[in-house]
């Protein structure tokens, strides 16, 4: 039996049949409660991120936004769940940094690029170098210099393996050519209490876990991961610009939506996000969590999301970072 081919004037039809229909959908949107999945544990800076996007968001639409915290396996888990829920705009994902990373260290259950619509970025929190203040330091080169001189001897202690800080420390190592001790916790917490206490010599994480000691003087900071300064410390350098040339690692987070979402629903959201990004109240709200705003439509956070993919891919290859 032949198989039957369809004519471009039918493909054209149903085409044109997908779209009206996914554009009648925007136009009710939404109707009923829309659930935003936090793939991580109450109280870090994704989930508080993500309830500043859900309040201001519920506001915007006029609908309620849904929190649901589905912590485990570094984010997969939650994707997961977004990934299998129907695609119609009442599920979403709150998407960060570790959606990228992941990929590079696990076999997931669900494909990375395939099963999910970057639907906009919000902010993007970026990372610190500190150092504690016994380290006989004060820049970015002498740290370098130092662990060139002795070799394997500095320890960066980092929130585990496949983390943020993981990847941003093996960044670090591999473009300033230094061969350091990268030690895991289990959580930024634990390798900041460590650090603190003169047991770490140096970290890499978001400047917002730092913060507080850097001001009360229990860290050193030596420079920021942003391709430029922070507003919340604009006297530090960033460490591309003082010594480690091409150094970029930060900590972004966005919404996305499982693959299929009808486009006019995905460009709604975004319109809606642009907006609530630019309020001087999610201003404030994300610079206390060391988060400036970083707005990316769909077609940009997307390719920005396959580069961070392909980034972090490398820095695991090359700089031989494992998963156990």
């Amino acid at each position: 039996m032949k198989k039957a081919v369809k004519s471009p004037v039918a493909i054209l039809l149903v085409a044109a049949i997908g779209l009206y229909y996914g554009m009648a959908a925007a136009q009710t949107y939404p109707s009923k409660p829309v659930r935003l999945i936090v793939p991580f544990a109450p109280g870090g800076a994704a989930d508080i991120i993500g309830r500043i996007i859900a309040t201001q968001l519920a506001q915007q639409l006029g609908e309620q936004i849904v929190v649901d915290n589905r912590a485990g396996a570094g984010g997969a888990l939650g994707a997961e769940i977004a990934t299998k829920a129907k695609p119609d705009g009442y599920t979403l994902l709150m998407f960060t940094t570790a959606h990228a990373i992941n990929p590079s260290f696990y076999k997931l259950p669900y494909d990375p690029v395939k099963d999910l619509t970057p639907v906009a970025r919000a902010a993007a929190g970026v990372s610190a170098l500190v150092v504690h203040p016994s380290v006989p330091v004060n820049s970015v080169k002498d740290l370098v210099a130092l662990a060139k001189k002795k070799p394997g001897k500095i320890n960066f202690g980092t929130a585990g393996i496949g983390s943020f800080t993981h990847v941003s420390t093996g960044l670090f190592r591999l473009l300033a050519g230094i061969d350091i001790f990268i030690v895991p916790y289990k959580g930024a917490g634990p390798a900041t209490i460590d650090l603190i206490g003169g047991h770490m010599q140096a970290s890499i994480s978001t400047l917002s876990a730092f913060l507080s000691h850097i001001q009360a003087g229990r860290l050193k900071v030596l420079g920021v991961g942003g391709t430029k300064r922070s507003t919340v410390l604009p006297g530090v350098p960033t460490i591309a610009e003082a010594g480690v040339p091409g150094y970029e690692a930060n900590a972004w987070f966005g919404v996305a939506a499982p693959a299929g979402t009808p486009k006019a629903i995905v460009d709604r959201l975004n319109k809606e996000l642009s907006v609530i990004v630019t309020t001087a109240d999610a201003k404030k709200r994300l610079l206390d969590q060391g988060a400036e705003v970083g707005h990316m439509g769909p077609a940009e956070f997307g390719r920005y999301y396959a580069a961070e993919l392909a980034k972090w891919a490398r820095v695991v290859k090359e700089g031989n970072l494992k998963a156990q």
